[in-house]
């Protein structure tokens, strides 16, 4: 297998992202200055220029890289769950214990939704940013979606419910065990959440132990 060897430039740029993000999760886009970036990493006024445009064109750099990653992640638990069965309320259930288990394993817990952090602030964004928050949400749920109607085509659901609305849950019970981790100083509540996650869609999907 070839291993990419970066560059220095792209060293230096992936620096920058890597700044910038851990600043805006902890003090918001508006709170994050390049002037601060330039400082951490190391770099002066030009150095930065060079890599990007402005401060809208760093931001929609870091989107792009969160839900990339976020993704890669994704697909990584998903072909991981699916090599194990081919049945799929099992694989999805299998993901969410994967899932869980990697939360579980970050010692402070997850860093923050960069896509939540932006949505808050929308109005410091341009256009363009704000249509790939929409899409990078809308993308979460139609791949959750997909999942769930592959379910449903073979286990009839106990109980009335709209698929893209549970697609939509996870996501938002990631997002608000964040917010509810940080609030009580406790990582493991991510996970766990995970987990009610996961007996919510078994009961769904089997009913009642």
């Amino acid at each position: 297998m070839t291993v990419k060897v970066q560059t220095k430039g792209e060293q230096t740029r992936e620096r920058i992202l890597d700044v910038a993000q851990e600043s805006v999760l902890h003090k918001g886009f508006a709170g994050t200055s390049i002037e601060e970036i330039l400082c951490d990493v190391g770099i002066t006024k030009s150095g930065f220029f060079y890599h990007f445009r402005d401060k809208n064109d760093l931001a929609k750099a870091m989107l792009q890289r969160y839900l990339d990653t976020e993704w890669q992640i994704f697909d990584r638990l998903f072909a991981q769950a699916d090599e194990l069965t081919e049945d799929p309320l099992h694989a999805f259930l299998i993901f969410l214990k994967l899932f869980a288990d990697m939360m579980a394993d970050l010692p402070n817990g997850h860093p923050g939704c960069l896509a939540a952090s932006y949505v808050y602030q929308d109005y410091l964004f341009s256009r363009d940013v704000r249509a790939m928050t929409t899409e990078g949400h809308i993308i979460w749920r139609r791949r959750f979606r997909e999942r769930f109607d592959g379910i449903a085509a073979r286990y009839t659901p106990r109980t009335e419910i709209d698929l893209d609305d549970l697609a939509d849950l996870l996501s938002a019970v990631a997002d608000g065990s964040i917010i509810l981790s940080k609030s009580l100083s406790d990582p493991q509540i991510l996970p766990r959440q995970i987990l009610q996650f996961r007996n919510y869609v078994k009961l769904i999907f089997l009913g009642p132990a």
